[in-house]
């Protein structure tokens, strides 16, 4: 388990404190029962999402916001082969805040406490009318440091 991101795997797992839960569906395997390898982009959204509801920072989300969040890049790491039926433990943590995006890390386990996938990505906050870089305020970035 040792992608790019990742400097000092025990300490970067020790800052995980969120994580959400899926159970892989059938559907979402090949024929021989692997979790196919674009599921994991839509259990990083999910569980991004649930985080981002976790720490109140969900203001975004309404109607009104003059302001969106928009992923940038995003990657994911294959440790170890997920089957059909298994559940798995989707971890969340904001790893770096930026002027205006944020570096989303992620680390998914199966039951045996095992991890089978990492990932990152970068989100960034625009403005819906713009379409640029919206700097995060002070509030924000405290809510993102988890602070």
């Amino acid at each position: 388990m040792r992608a790019s991101y990742i400097v000092d795997p025990i300490k970067w797992e020790e800052e995980f404190s969120f994580h959400t839960e899926v159970k892989v569906r059938f559907s979402e395997t090949d024929m021989y029962g692997h979790l196919n390898n674009t599921v994991p982009f839509v259990y990083f959204e999910e569980a991004r999402i649930e985080f981002f509801k976790h720490i109140g920072f969900d203001t975004w989300s309404s109607a009104e916001s003059e302001k969106i969040v928009v992923v940038a890049d995003l990657q994911c790491d294959f440790v170890k082969q997920v089957y059909f039926d298994e559940i798995l433990r989707i971890y969340v943590k904001a790893a770096h805040v930026g002027t205006s995006s944020v570096d989303i890390h992620y680390l998914a386990k199966n039951s045996e406490n095992q991890p089978v996938f990492t990932g990152r990505g970068a989100v960034v906050q625009i403005n819906k009318s713009t379409g640029k870089g919206t700097p995060w305020t002070q509030k924000e970035k405290i809510i993102l440091h988890g602070k």
